[in-house]
């Protein structure tokens, strides 16, 4: 895995989230950069790394315990 392209990508799904003009398009960037959040997280779990802990706390609160009109909040 290239991390700092990983990196990069999950950098972008944010700033994009960030720019969106309407709530569906906010949330399917935010829910792109929960999913690169989470390979990366595995990535650096398998390798022992201990910045992995931080990408696992990266995930997103799933969208089936949201309410239609609440924002995805970062689980900590």
């Amino acid at each position: 895995m290239d991390l700092n392209f990983e990196y990069a990508a999950h950098q972008r799904a944010l700033m994009n989230a960030t720019a969106a003009t309407n709530v569906d398009a906010r949330l399917a960037k935010l829910e792109q950069a929960a999913r690169i959040a989470g390979r990366i997280s595995a990535f650096q779990h398998g390798l022992g790394a201990a910045a992995a802990c931080a990408w696992s706390k990266a995930q997103l609160t799933p969208k089936k315990h949201r309410k239609p009109d609440e924002a995805p909040q970062i689980v900590r």
